[in-house]
């Protein structure tokens, strides 16, 4: 058992996923920091704004999800070489276009949507219960996101 009473070879497998989706959320940063930078266009304003409150977001999220594996008794990877390998959110070219943007946002959220259901399911099996609380929390808010610009797209 690790230091919080879970199985040492579970907290592992959760430790090891949880890399990924830190990987994930990682280049999902910074890729929004850059639509944040550079939209340009009608919709500017807007876009600026909400990538700004989705970049911040996602930064709170990376510091939770490196804490998470801390807790679990591991170490969180740090690297960006490792994240690019490791991540199914590819970096993002410089992009401009508002609809080119929330699209690739899209994108990144139904990866990350998956792999936090891959870790609801391991952190089930584990008895891990903060793991899970935090996954069932993210999921939920990001499903919202998703109807917000996806909506905002007209789909």
């Amino acid at each position: 058992m690790n230091a919080i009473g879970l199985d040492k070879k579970k907290s592992k497998q959760l430790a090891d996923k949880l890399n990924v989706l830190l990987a994930n959320y990682s280049i999902f940063y910074q890729n929004t920091r850059g639509y944040h930078w550079n939209i340009k266009g009608e919709k500017f304003f807007e876009l600026h704004l909400k990538f700004e409150e989705l970049y911040n977001d996602l930064l709170l999220k990376i510091d939770e999800v490196a804490e998470r594996i801390l807790t679990l008794g591991f170490n969180p990877e740090h690297n960006y070489s490792a994240y690019a390998r490791m991540s199914g959110v590819k970096e993002s070219t410089k992009v401009s276009d508002g609809i080119k943007s929330v699209e690739q946002v899209l994108e990144s959220f139904k990866i990350i949507i998956i792999l936090q259901r891959e870790l609801l399911e391991l952190s089930a099996r584990a008895n891990d219960e903060g793991t899970n609380a935090l996954m069932s929390d993210y999921i939920r808010a990001q499903e919202k996101m998703v109807w917000m610009y996806s909506a905002y797209l007209k789909k």
